[in-house]
């Protein structure tokens, strides 16, 4: 059975790619080949990869830093605030919602890519696009979108969709399974065979 090697930092770049890493093992690479282990599963993975094929490690990446200097913490927010790319979402922003809003007012992460995605809208126009965000979650039919990165739950998602009758454990169960079979170039997709790992 073709399954998942251990971690070794003497690995080619070749055998790497072939396989879906976690979080954890992907942090031991770093470890072993002397890289930050710090930063976004994709990230870690692309520097690994980068490592193992270039023998060195990659330069660094410059951060983007916000052209906008306004101050989210200590700013008087009203209706008429406009977003700008340094939004942030700290005490000050959550008690300005809430108090407009009302108690049941989350800062969720919909909400937030909302701002994120709309600079130039106004403090109002957020509110306004809150109660849509509500709305829509309380509709039966309502399902989140599943960042591509997050290659766990699409699997789970995906497999769900296609066998209706397959239980949330046996899922996670097949997961398991799969997760440790080869999957070019590290993620993980489903394939009605995939049932065929299912526990007895």
């Amino acid at each position: 059975m073709d399954t998942r090697p251990p971690v070794t930092p003497d690995m080619t770049a070749s055998d790497f790619d072939r396989w879906y890493w976690p979080v954890a093992e992907l942090k031991r690479f770093c470890e072993g080949l002397a890289l930050p282990a710090h930063g976004p599963k994709a990230e870690l993975r692309a520097r690994v990869l980068y490592r193992l094929t270039h023998g060195a490690a990659p330069p660094p990446t410059p951060k983007a830093r916000p052209a906008s200097k306004v101050n989210y913490a200590k700013v008087t927010l009203t209706n008429e605030t406009v977003i700008t790319d340094s939004i942030s979402f700290g005490p000050n922003v959550c008690r300005f919602f809430k108090a407009v809003i009302g108690p049941s007012f989350k800062c969720h992460g919909d909400f937030m890519n909302w701002m994120r995605a709309n600079t130039g809208a106004t403090f109002g126009d957020a509110i306004t696009a809150w109660h849509m965000l509500e709305a829509r979650h309380r509709d039966p039919a309502f399902r989140r979108d599943i960042a591509e990165c997050n290659n766990y739950l699409r699997y789970l998602r995906t497999l769900r969709d296609a066998n209706p009758d397959v239980s949330l454990d046996a899922a996670k169960a097949i997961w398991a399974a799969r997760g440790i079979r080869p999957a070019p170039g590290g993620y993980v997709a489903y394939a009605p065979e995939d049932l065929a790992l299912a526990p007895l």
